[in-house]
């Protein structure tokens, strides 16, 4: 029998679909004005941008309660 998804990981699947659709509308809606992300190098910009959906899966990873599975059977 398959253990259950961690409550953890869905969160953190919600939120890393979430913030990447967020960043992709917003990128789609400013797209012709580069003011958002101009004072980044070229090199760096899909980096820097990448750390957002990142940030937010990651502080929704651990933000959410863990998922007890009680004792380990041996």
């Amino acid at each position: 029998m398959a253990a259950p998804v961690e409550k953890k990981v869905t969160f953190a699947t919600v939120a890393a679909y979430l913030g990447s659709t967020g960043l992709l509308a917003i990128l789609t809606a400013v797209q012709g004005d580069a003011g958002l992300v101009a004072p980044l190098p070229d090199p760096a910009e899909p980096f820097v941008l990448a750390l957002i959906p990142a940030s937010i899966t990651f502080v929704a990873g651990w933000a959410a309660k863990h998922t007890h599975r009680g004792p380990a059977s041996i």
